[in-house]
């Protein structure tokens, strides 16, 4: 089995499942928690080496205030309960210099390791893509853009998975993600069944990954 290196999480559909479930918008954050330490675990198992979750963007910063202070805890509870997993080597990546950036994950801005490292994860909040990329109008073209956007710790993405049925990047990791396989499905986030990972893995197998060549 060809397993990705790299998948990318894009765990779309928190505020339609808790409409759905008749609760208030910024209720259905805190239900996506455990379905990421749950897909954490099955990478593991996997063998990935690495996993990206996609907290909330700069732009997510535009929404009402009690949905703001939802999404923002609901990332600084995944970070403690990824934390208190163990054996991840942990970055959190965003804009930090932002008051929508929670203070309690400053330490996390450069990488850390928690335990002994069976996978590296990282955590975009309040993360821009442009934002990322800033530092390339700068930069002395010495040629490796790489090291002059602020996700330079972060490899190329193999598999980019995304939940809620939407198709569409949302700004996430644009160098990483430049060859990219990009896998939808229907169900919403908080919905996430383990037989989701299998299902977009088992579709990885299949797709051709020439990388340009």
């Amino acid at each position: 089995m060809r397993i990705p290196k790299h998948i990318a999480i894009i765990p779309d559909g928190n505020r339609r499942w808790a409409s759905q479930n008749g609760l208030e918008k910024q209720e259905g954050y805190q239900h996506g928690l455990d379905p990421g330490l749950s897909l954490l675990r099955s990478a593991i198992k996997y063998g990935i080496e690495e996993i990206t979750y996609y907290g909330f963007t700069v732009d997510n910063c535009k929404r009402p205030l009690k949905q703001q202070e939802a999404f923002k805890k609901a990332c600084v509870d995944a970070v403690e309960m990824i934390i208190k997993e163990g054996d991840v080597s942990l970055l959190v990546i965003g804009d930090s210099s932002s008051e929508c950036f929670p203070q309690e994950l400053i330490q996390y801005i450069k990488r850390k390791n928690i335990g002994t490292p069976k996978i590296k994860v990282n955590f975009l909040v309040n993360y821009g893509w442009d934002w990322d990329i800033s530092n390339i109008y700068e930069s002395n073209k010495k040629g490796d853009i790489i090291k002059d956007i602020h996700s330079y710790d972060i490899s190329r993405i193999d598999l980019v998975i995304r939940w809620g049925n939407m198709r569409r990047l949302s700004g996430l990791l644009p160098i990483q993600t430049v060859y990219s396989d990009f896998y939808v499905l229907e169900n919403l986030w908080p919905d996430y069944n383990e037989k989701d990972l299998t299902k977009a893995i088992n579709w990885y197998q299949v797709q051709d990954v020439t990388l340009g060549g």
